[in-house]
């Protein structure tokens, strides 16, 4: 591999690295607007309930599980996104380092 080709997969690499945390922003703001459409309606249907507080906080529970589950999707599309990230960082202490390495060699 030679050095231009590293540069030019860091340049690539930081590039994507932006763009993720553009992405990780929009799916926070994702799972933060399902967490609130989640909560009000779990605490709309608790009190429009009938019956024991256990019973009340069941039935909340079950008329919310679709809401619940765009909530979990849009955990998961976080964790993804920061996986995603972290897996660029990797891959650009990679190329930082065979930079230095060729850099080192070079000099020899």
């Amino acid at each position: 591999m030679l050095i231009a080709e590293i540069v030019q997969e860091i340049a690539e690499l930081t590039v994507e690295n932006r763009k993720g945390v553009e992405a990780l922003f929009s799916a926070e703001s994702h799972l933060a607007d399902c967490e609130k459409a989640l909560d009000t309606a779990e605490a709309s249907a608790f009190l429009a309930g009938a019956g024991s507080v256990a019973e009340r906080q069941a039935r909340a529970k079950l008329e919310c599980a679709e809401i619940r589950f765009e909530r979990d999707l849009a955990k998961a599309q976080v964790n993804r996104v920061r996986t995603k990230l972290r897996v660029i960082e990797s891959a650009l202490m990679a190329q930082a380092t065979m930079s230095k390495l060729m850099q080192a060699e070079m000099k020899l």
